[in-house]
């Protein structure tokens, strides 16, 4: 699908840092609940937030897409939805579009439409395994 670019296209799966939009919560199932309006991060929750583990294994930031600046971009998309598209079966999709405070700037719905809204809640920006702790 091609959009043209709102003002201020945002990432929808950025890291944490001061002056980026607090948008959902990683929940234990590992799927992301979207907060209803977005927050903006301060120094304050950048600090505590970086206690225990990583926030982006916690919590969904969204920030300015940089576009060629960022390592996923691929050619003149987002090269993470288009990837979680391709990994995803049709099945798992989520059959209603989730709450979201920044669909009408976000990266991926501009890119995808809606699909990219059906699979971003199942999107942790720090998938890594945790170290094992003896």
């Amino acid at each position: 699908m091609n959009r043209t670019d709102p003002p201020h296209v945002v990432c929808p799966s950025a890291r944490m840092k001061d002056g980026a939009l607090l948008i959902g919560i990683v929940l234990g199932d590992g799927r992301v609940a979207f907060a209803a309006n977005r927050l903006v991060v301060n120094q304050e929750f950048v600090e505590n937030a970086q206690q225990g583990r990583p926030p982006e294994k916690r919590f969904r930031f969204a920030d300015a897409c940089v576009r060629a600046g960022c390592r996923q971009w691929a050619g003149d998309r987002c090269g993470v939805v288009d990837q979680i598209l391709a990994a995803v079966p049709i099945h798992e999709l989520q059959p209603n579009l989730p709450e979201c405070s920044i669909r009408a700037q976000c990266r991926w719905y501009n890119q995808s439409g809606s699909d990219a809204c059906r699979v971003c809640p199942l999107v942790v920006t720090d998938a890594s395994e945790d170290p094992v702790r003896a």
